[in-house]
């Protein structure tokens, strides 16, 4: 047997700035000048996200006009590549071909780069469009929403959906850099806008106790989706995010634990249920809820501690209960499929994290199938009963 080690070593890059494309901005310019092993400027594609285009209606347009004044160091191999986003993008593998059509037309080349400017889902797609074609194109990520840009824009995964199954088709591809453009956050609707937060709730409960204390004292603030504040929570979002990916000694998630995905095994199957009609953001709360009063239920986490937890995501703006969780097959709650699909999704054990107290977190094997069910009942009656009914 032959066996030597290869280490490789990768640099992982996000910036934030406002207004990325303004010539006078060098973010994107300088990124590329520094890496460039070409003689010339840079070949550069540009795909981006349909709907983030309506919602920027100057953006097409301000992109060539950008490249033009770096063209010593860039060229922009023609106007950006419009691609319909959100989730239903990644149900759509025509779409994946189109990526790959025009890297070939173009002549794009792994000396080449592919700027994708759009939301996590469309992040997800052009990612595996440029991590698959010639065996990965250097990508510069550019995500547009408050939760790609604190959470999956800056990770390392991207992948469409196979099967009826979220990611089953996908890569682990460091990106060659995050360019986080603050500027876009506000076009968002509050709903897009407010579905970050979630997300930086989530983070700070497994891993900063610090900046969970910061979210509580902004709760009422980030409900009125304030710039400061929020501008500040997906800094460190994105912070605790990445330093969990490069210092967890498994940024490719060989083993079973995805602490990360604290609260995603109902989430993910939530959103399957819903159609997607559920956003993610929202389905992370319920996910986060059912998984909080999961651990009170059998005695790992305080009840006072799980109190102050779902309070602080009701006043930033979530409703912690979703009647598709109501939702049954054969007499048996369709949520439960979540566990084996995630258990599957990750191969070996089961690996669900919890939360013991703010800031730690805790990697469990087996649940118990009753204590989530009474942990969703009492999200049920927690929401029926401040449900106010107005007399006719």
């Amino acid at each position: 047997m032959i066996q030597r080690s290869i280490p490789v070593h990768f640099q992982h890059r996000i910036d934030f700035t406002h207004g990325a494309f303004d010539p006078k901005n060098h973010t994107l310019r300088d990124l590329i000048a520094d890496a460039c092993a070409l003689d010339g400027p840079a070949r550069v594609l540009v795909l981006l996200d349909s709907g983030v285009a309506e919602s920027n209606p100057t953006l097409a347009a301000s992109i060539p006009r950008y490249f033009a004044a770096h063209a010593d160091t860039v060229t922009l191999m023609t106007d950006p590549i419009c691609l319909s986003g959100g989730e239903p993008c990644k149900n759509n593998w025509s779409l994946v071909e189109k990526i790959w059509q025009a890297i070939e037309y173009f002549k794009i080349c792994r000396h080449s780069y592919i700027i994708a400017i759009g939301g996590g889902a469309f992040l997800d797609l052009a990612g595996f469009g440029a991590a698959t074609a010639h065996r990965g194109i250097r990508l510069i990520r550019m995500p547009t929403t408050t939760l790609s840009q604190g959470d999956g824009g800056v990770g390392v995964k991207n992948g469409v959906n196979y099967f009826g199954k979220k990611n089953w088709v996908g890569t682990f591809s460091v990106p060659f850099a995050v360019v986080n453009d603050l500027d876009f956050i506000a076009s968002l609707p509050p709903r897009a806008c407010r579905d970050g937060i979630i997300e930086a709730i989530k983070v700070s409960l497994i891993r900063d106790r610090s900046f969970y204390e910061y979210l509580k004292a902004n709760g009422a603030a980030l409900n009125r989706l304030e710039t400061r504040p929020l501008e500040m929570t997906i800094r460190r979002s994105a912070e605790n995010h990445v330093e969990h990916i490069a210092t967890s000694g498994d940024p490719f998630e060989y083993g079973s634990a995805r602490p990360l995905d604290f609260g995603h095994w109902a989430a993910h199957k939530l959103e399957q249920i819903s159609n997607f009609s559920v956003s993610h953001g929202e389905a992370v709360a319920v996910g986060m809820a059912v998984d909080l009063l999961y651990s009170v239920q059998v005695g790992i986490l305080p009840r006072s501690t799980a109190e102050g937890i779902l309070t602080l995501m009701e006043t930033v703006g979530f409703s912690l209960w979703s009647e598709f969780l109501n939702t049954e097959e054969r007499g048996r709650p369709v949520i439960l499929a979540g566990l084996e699909e995630f258990r599957e999704h990750l191969g070996g054990r089961l690996t669900i994290t919890l939360i013991p107290a703010i800031g730690e977190k805790l990697e469990v094997n087996e649940v118990d199938e009753s204590a989530i069910l009474r942990a969703i009942d009492e999200l049920r009656q927690r929401h029926h009963s401040k449900v106010v009914t107005i007399p006719v």
